[in-house]
């Protein structure tokens, strides 16, 4: 690994994983409902397809068709571990950019909302590229054969969206995830007047101290218009499909060869 590989990685492990393992719980409960292009695309797969789901979080999209199986991966333990919940499928914690699954072995794939969260050049492509040599190569005597990788990332392009990011605006941002705290409730029921009375005495010289909420902020690479279509050529692919939807760009892309 080269010194510049070694910052990326570093700095990745503090500014996304880091955050991830801490906000887990709260994140998953955020995180419920399949996106309409990728059910789709999960839908519309043979029975019997296997595929893999590489950065899962929660394993959301574990359950949109039960007729294939998939295997996930996540580098966040906290994660995996909610995403372990969706049998019949498998749950493993592993980085992107180290899959342990065997290469040119899967019908499909899907990378939602991961590789902006890769902090070089580089290393999106290799990223990338990790995604693609898991699918099986297309047969020379029927081309478009192959396996299929669906890709999500978030836009530059938002201007529309509460965020409203642009082209002009800067693509590595770091952008707030807020853990509210929860506040006592004044008064609670139960306690008799005397009781009250003794809590206010003793506290009548303390500050009362509530909760406060807590702000984590992750690093996101933000992709303008093409830039996906680009890494995945890059990354020896070939865009079969692309689009834009919810601030998000993406692409289904096969392996050249």
């Amino acid at each position: 690994m080269t010194d510049a590989e070694q910052q990326g990685a570093a700095y990745e492990e503090e500014h996304v994983h880091a955050v991830y393992e801490q906000i887990a719980s709260h994140f998953s409960a955020t995180r419920y409902k399949p996106w309409p292009i990728i059910e789709r695309f999960l839908k519309e797969l043979p029975d019997g397809a296997v595929g893999a789901d590489v950065g899962c979080g929660n394993g959301k999209y574990l359950t949109v068709n039960p007729r294939v199986f998939m295997v996930a991966s996540d580098r966040s333990t906290n994660l995996v571990k909610i995403a372990k919940q969706h049998q019949p499928h498998d749950s493993i914690v592993a980085d992107i950019m180290n899959l342990p699954h065997p290469k040119h072995s899967f019908d499909f794939a899907i990378s939602i909302a991961v590789i902006h969260h890769i902090s070089t050049p580089e290393r999106r492509i290799e990223a990338v590229k990790a995604i693609l040599e898991l699918l099986r190569p297309p047969s020379a005597e029927k081309p478009g054969s192959g396996g299929r990788a669906l890709i999500y990332v978030w836009a530059l392009e938002q201007k529309d969206s509460r965020r409203g990011w642009d082209e002009g605006n800067e693509q590595d941002v770091m952008v707030p995830w807020v853990m509210r705290a929860k506040k006592e409730k004044e008064g609670k029921k139960g306690k008799g007047k005397d009781q009250k009375a003794t809590e206010l005495s003793n506290e009548a010289d303390q500050p009362l101290e509530q909760p406060q909420d807590k702000t984590f902020l992750r690093y996101y690479h933000l992709y303008r218009k093409g830039e996906l279509e680009q890494i995945i050529g890059e990354a020896g692919g070939e865009v079969v499909e692309a689009g834009y939807d919810k601030d998000n760009w993406w692409a289904i892309a096969t392996r050249q060869s």
